[in-house]
């Protein structure tokens, strides 16, 4: 008799060891039969880490603006409502009559005066001079490193040392400056070149171009740095002068530059502050005051911290409309990509 179950064959178990590797079919279908939700909790782990990396690089600097930015001007704002000489709490609110008095100030007038003046002649005389100066030290010559180190020298030094520099050197008898001209035979002013009314703001103005002058002259370098050198190989190929080449190629390509320069000059005209501070304190008779050292004289000097709030906000206020004007129509072409310009032109 044939015994039925020795015919049946017993299934064996594979040994993991000789089990065949899962193909490409395999590990997809393992893919999905485990789902959506292991690659979705992978992305929300990235995700979440670069918030982490974000947030704790950005953190630092977020706290600082917040600290000396943000905070001192929303004290400003609060100040400027109270009438307060620095002592005690704010109690006694005044509302808008801080404002109107600084509005309805002559000194105020005549501070904001002197800014718009500086604005105008510090671009009107630092953009020919600083681009002159770019141009000739672009070319090829000896001593080019020493004369732009000596250029940007002034730049460097800090407002408080160059005022005292200044200051020696404009001492009325005793200045080198006076010195000199006597010697040569030209007359000096008999109150010294800062101590009259006329002269002060232009002495200043001097001062202020010799300090800054290097921070026009090593931008427009490095503007002038960027054009490509094939242009300048091109037009020189077709018998171009080098005024040619500078006035048709180079500086029509520094346009952005010289715009993000003026619009540097014209903020930093509207704060000015330390230079004229240790020159003059703003004197005599208010001739080189400005908004800033107009509102430190009302909270340092007079005790009206109310008041110097109101200037300051007022100050803050002109310096943004400004920046956002010259932004607006000014800079806007360095802002704006040529391809959408191009395809506006088409759709028209």
């Amino acid at each position: 008799m044939i015994d039925v179950a020795d015919d049946v064959t017993t299934p064996v178990a594979a040994s993991p060891a000789t089990s065949p590797a899962p193909g490409p079919a395999a590990r997809a279908t393992t893919a999905r039969a485990a789902g959506p939700g292991g690659g979705r909790r992978r992305g929300a782990r990235s995700q979440l880490r670069k918030r982490l990396e974000i947030v704790f690089f950005v953190a630092p600097a977020l706290l600082l603006f917040l600290m000396f930015v943000l905070v001192p001007m929303a004290t400003a704002v609060q100040m400027s409502v109270y009438k307060w000489k620095g002592i005690g709490p704010l109690v006694d609110f005044v509302g808008l009559k801080n404002y109107v008095t600084v509005l309805t100030s002559e000194a105020f007038t005549e501070a904001l005066v002197h800014n718009l003046i500086v604005v105008v002649l510090s671009i009107a005389i630092q953009l020919p001079l600083g681009l002159a100066i770019a141009l000739l030290l672009n070319r090829e010559m000896w001593g080019q490193g020493i004369l732009r180190t000596i250029i940007f020298v002034p730049y460097v030094l800090a407002e408080v040392v160059a005022g005292v520099i200044w200051a020696q050197l404009l001492v009325p008898e005793y200045g080198v400056l006076d010195a000199i001209s006597a010697a040569i035979g030209l007359p000096t002013p008999e109150q010294g070149w800062l101590g009259d009314s006329e002269l002060a703001l232009g002495t200043v103005m001097v001062v202020l171009t010799w300090k800054y002058l290097g921070l026009a002259v090593i931008l427009f370098l490095a503007g002038l740095q960027g054009v490509p050198e094939e242009l300048y190989e091109a037009a020189k190929l077709d018998g171009a002068s080098w005024w040619q080449v500078q006035r048709r190629i180079a500086i029509p390509l520094l346009g952005p530059t010289l715009r993000t320069w003026a619009f540097l000059s014209m903020i930093g005209s509207l704060q000015l502050f330390d230079m004229v501070w240790i020159l003059t304190r703003g004197g005599p008779a208010n001739a080189t005051s400005t908004m800033a050292t107009f509102l430190i004289t009302e909270g340092t000097e007079r005790n009206n911290f109310g008041t110097a709030g109101a200037a300051s906000v007022i100050l803050f206020v002109i310096a943004l409309t400004m920046a956002v004007l010259y932004q607006q129509l000014i800079m806007r072409q360095d802002t704006r990509s040529d391809v959408p310009r191009v395809a506006r032109r088409r759709s028209r």
